[in-house]
């Protein structure tokens, strides 16, 4: 029993593998290029959920420890939180470093060194969304620009005596390019606005903390 669901199942593998391998046969020379652009798309989504893993920008120890930083200044433990903010493992910790670092100056000049250095992160929290701008304009215009093409060449051999049956099979195909150019197309304005939408609450996230650092790291100094 258990050989024989195996077998169907590798069959059906088979066949769904080679109707995907027909379909993109009778969509032409365009399917080429539209699956340069789906494998960019994916891999930019790929890349996205990687970078914007909670440990990559937030870590949720790290976050506790920023939230909790004037205690541990009080209890004079301050030392492996430095360390960790120097290591730089984290977009939190490479901001926090910087407030830290400029500790002994006003609030205002601490916010504004910690919003300069926010600036380069947040290019790096937006890598790759640009990319997905691109696959989500170019797949669909390939596909139809895919579409358009195999129509031109059916309508050039029309004749009086044109079998039409032939006609709508080769329309049918015409029209493969344009659904892979929208199936590209979708999952990657999904992925855009989510990632987009992560990347502000992260951002709130990053500057809620980092505006408390900032006030403690001016109140310890003032209490030096």
């Amino acid at each position: 029993m258990t050989e024989s669901i195996s077998l169907l199942s590798a069959y059906s593998a088979a066949d769904a593998l080679k109707t995907s391998w027909d379909f993109l046969l009778k969509g032409g020379i365009f399917m080429v290029p539209l699956a340069l652009t789906s494998f960019v798309g994916m891999t930019a989504i790929l890349y996205k959920f990687l970078a914007l893993s909670r440990n990559r920008v937030i870590p949720d120890g790290l976050a506790r420890q920023v939230a909790r930083f004037q205690d541990i200044v009080a209890a004079d433990k301050v030392e492996p939180v430095l360390r960790e903010f120097e290591k730089g493992e984290s977009t939190l910790a490479r901001l926090a470093s910087v407030a830290v670092r400029h500790r002994g100056k006003p609030q205002r000049d601490i916010i504004l060194a910690v919003e300069a250095s926010a600036r380069e992160e947040s290019s790096r929290l937006h890598a790759g969304i640009g990319v997905l701008d691109i696959v989500i304009t170019v797949a669909p215009l390939l596909g139809l620009l895919g579409t358009a093409s195999g129509l031109v060449t059916i309508f050039q051999g029309l004749s009086d005596s044109a079998d039409h049956l032939a006609i709508a099979k080769g329309i049918a195909k015409a029209l493969n390019t344009t659904i892979f150019g929208l199936a590209i197309a979708v999952p990657c304005v999904v992925a855009h606005g989510y990632f987009t939408r992560r990347i502000e609450v992260l951002t709130a996230r990053l500057e809620s903390l980092l505006a408390d650092l900032a006030h403690v790291c001016q109140r310890a100094a003032n209490k030096n």
